[in-house]
């Protein structure tokens, strides 16, 4: 599958600000038997720090949604189940293991509400993912070095544009 933008957003932030050694995108395991499971939408390592990311990104402008609060509540909880499955079972040799999940526009109250409830899950959404956004921008503003993510070489084309 192509990486999407949203997925580059993830990977730019893992990579310039948390540090990580490899961001891969649309991680498919080999192992067979995963009813359902397609990919992990961005996997991030950083050796150094001995830490592991595996996000879930869902960029949907008008608000994430898969049918309804209830059913999208129960896809992100599934999501967020194989990647504790794929944590367990691929990244134990890190001590410390972040799920995240990734989305610009989530709507108040009951989506917001539960996906705080569920366990072990960093949740970037609404102003979290524009804080990230705002770093990675600050951050282009200082660097023109070329590091492979499309994303951040666009903030860093707006940033240095001559006025």
């Amino acid at each position: 599958m192509k990486t999407q933008m949203g997925e580059y957003v993830a990977g730019a932030y893992l990579k310039l600000l948390l540090d990580c050694d490899v961001v891969d995108y649309n991680v498919r395991p080999k192992t067979i038997g995963l009813k359902g499971l397609a990919e992990f939408d961005v996997v991030g390592l950083s050796f150094e720090n001995n830490e592991a990311f595996v996000c879930e990104v869902a960029t949907h402008l008008e608000g994430v949604n898969y049918g309804g609060n209830k059913v999208t509540l129960e896809k992100i909880k599934k999501k967020h189940e194989r990647m504790q499955w794929f944590a367990e079972t691929h990244l134990q040799e890190f001590d410390n293991i972040h799920l995240m999940f990734w989305a610009p526009v989530v709507a108040r109250g009951y989506l917001t509400e539960r996906l705080a409830d569920i366990q072990d899950i960093e949740i970037i959404i609404n102003g979290n993912y524009a804080k990230c956004i705002e770093e990675l921008r600050c951050l282009a503003q200082k660097t023109t070095r070329e590091i492979g993510n499309p994303f951040f070489r666009s903030l860093q084309i707006l940033e240095h544009l001559r006025k």
